[in-house]
């Protein structure tokens, strides 16, 4: 990613940490003086993502630092793999420590959980996206860390596209006039998604029609049926508690695009620690 992109998020996760006097820990115990080699090293397997933003925290701190990168973002890796050697002064490495792993842990995490559904799913058309249920601040890196891990991603934003859901369709005073008002608006170049609920709203929205249904929470068999009215006139995608074992069943009922908030809101970190070599 470009550091354009990353840099203005990687500084104010560390102006946060460094507070009002920086490590004030540090700079009494290490000697200004103090070198230090470490390495950065899994303790766990999964894919690591947001490298790119944890090393730049330790060169913001201090360019001269040596920084080797051995593994890439979207590399799996196992327990013990060493994925980055930093050597050079030790105050602004140890300073930078935390606010490095924070970015990397998570965001591997986020790449990790992502990989895991993408995994159960082989051999399925179906695609893992992730949604905007992601850490403020953060989607961006969010975001790419799902490609990483083997996904795609939905909107970045609110006006990406046009997402009409249960409370749009509530306010509107139902499916139809909901859509009709989306289109309306929409201009040339704007998708407009429903989600729905039933098959019934289904068959009532096809008469209108769209770019993309989410179809929510419906067991695999509604599934089928739902990409059968569907017809390929639009792309189909299952949405509601999304998990490792629910989803080959999901996939199995032919929808293009399988959309799951907990990779990104709640995926547990990938445990990656520095330690000095």
């Amino acid at each position: 990613m470009l550091r354009l992109l990353i840099e203005p998020i990687v500084r104010a996760a560390l102006v946060e940490d460094l507070g009002r006097a920086g490590d004030i820990t540090s700079d009494a115990v290490v000697p200004a003086d103090a070198a230090i080699e470490a390495v950065i090293a899994s303790r766990q397997s999964g894919v690591v993502a947001g490298l790119d933003a944890a090393l730049l925290a330790f060169e913001l701190l201090d360019p001269t630092l040596h920084i080797a990168q051995l593994k890439g973002d979207g590399h799996r890796v196992e327990r013990g793999d060493v994925v980055a050697r930093i050597a050079g002064r030790a105050r602004p490495v140890l300073a930078a420590e935390r606010t490095a792993l924070n970015l990397l842990c998570r965001l591997s995490g986020v790449a990790s959980a992502t990989r895991s559904l993408a995994d159960a799913i082989e051999g399925h058309k179906a695609k893992i996206v992730c949604t905007r249920k992601t850490t403020p601040g953060l989607r961006i890196l969010e975001k790419e860390a799902v490609r990483l891990g083997g996904g795609a991603n939905h909107r970045f934003g609110l006006d990406d596209a046009m997402l009409i859901k249960d409370n749009h369709v509530a306010m509107a005073g139902g499916v139809r006039p909901a859509l009709r008002r989306a289109k309306a608006a929409a201009g040339h170049l704007v998708k407009i998604e429903l989600e729905v609920d039933t098959l019934d709203q289904l068959a009532e929205a096809l008469e209108e029609g769209f770019d993309a249904v989410l179809l929510d929470n419906m067991d695999p068999d509604t599934l089928r049926r739902a990409v059968a009215m569907v017809g390929g006139r639009a792309i189909t995608e299952a949405s509601g508690r999304i998990t490792r074992e629910t989803a080959p069943a999901i996939a199995a009922a032919g929808v293009d695009l399988i959309s799951s908030g907990w990779i990104t809101h709640s995926a547990p970190i990938l445990d990656l620690g520095l330690d000095i070599a």
